[in-house]
């Protein structure tokens, strides 16, 4: 066994020494070794410029900062595998079983984190598409709020009661989203009932000049009041006044309040659910 030790010591030996003797041999891995060096010196700043660029072109474009970083990072880091590789294929490495290998831990980690790849996505698409921005008042995934922060897993809302809502962006993209600051004016819709007993066209004139003298109400569209339903116990109207948006509760209070006084003012109802009910006395004689 001693022997057998001596003698693959004396062949690694004697193969070091040969290898040595052999300028040939010495300078194709020194040449080798160059080239991956180069390779991966110049690959890399090229990576880094080209991430520069995208990152410079997406700014331009009006890109959020947030994906701005995101897509330069994921572009560089990308392009510098790429580049490793090719260095390392460049020194004799076989590189097949180690895109191989990698292929197989990105999947790996893929199905792991699938979750927070999609609210990933998700968080690139809403920069993207921009079905909301910062400030903005919407309601999604059964919560409203005024957006305060738009990250790429998730969006924070603030709620009219001043808590914070956080929310996975993959659960935003999959659901409705409604957003009431998206436009510039918003229609309030309000059904106001009278007593059947009551004059209707008198309760439709006071609810139409409570509309038309309010300041804040819109000329254009115009605001309607029309009859809607025949209900139970009322006469509804529907009551529809355009405001800006950012006046819409201000409106919204003012006008019920004003409709109330005046209808009362008039001599008009309010009616309220009720039911009549009626005792007959049987006589037992």
């Amino acid at each position: 066994m001693q022997e057998e030790k001596i003698g693959i010591i004396a062949t690694i030996k004697n193969n070091i020494l040969d290898f040595m003797n052999d300028p040939d041999a010495i300078l194709a891995i020194l040449t080798q070794f160059v080239i991956a060096l180069a390779i991966f010196w110049v690959g890399k700043r090229l990576a880094k410029l080209l991430s520069y660029f995208i990152g410079k072109g997406l700014t331009k474009s009006g890109a959020a900062p947030i994906l701005v970083n995101f897509l330069k990072n994921f572009v560089y880091f990308i392009l510098l595998a790429v580049v490793i590789i090719t260095a390392l294929g460049e020194l004799g490495i076989e590189t097949t079983s180690l895109i191989g290998v990698v292929a197989a831990a990105g999947l790996a980690i893929g199905l792991a984190l699938k979750d927070s790849l999609s609210n990933i996505a998700s968080g690139v698409m809403i920069v993207i598409f921009r079905p909301f921005k910062i400030g903005d008042f919407i309601e999604v995934a059964g919560h409203a709020g005024s957006v305060l922060e738009i990250k790429i897993f998730n969006t924070v809302l603030k709620s009219g009661d001043n808590k914070k809502i956080t929310i996975p962006n993959g659960q935003i993209t999959s659901s409705s989203i409604i957003n009431y600051s998206a436009n510039e004016t918003r229609r309030i819709d309000l059904v106001i009932g009278v007593s059947y007993d009551d004059d209707l066209k008198l309760a439709k004139r006071i609810m139409t000049d409570i509309l038309v003298s309010h300041s804040l109400v819109l000329k254009d569209p115009a605001p309607s009041v029309v009859v809607s339903a025949l209900a139970d116990s009322s006469v509804n109207f529907n009551v529809r006044p355009w405001v800006k948006t950012d006046d819409y509760w201000t409106v919204y209070s003012d006008v019920l309040e004003q409709i109330k006084v005046g209808l009362e003012a008039a001599g008009c109802n309010l009616p309220y659910p009720q039911t009549d009910i009626h005792l007959h006395s049987k006589n037992t004689q």
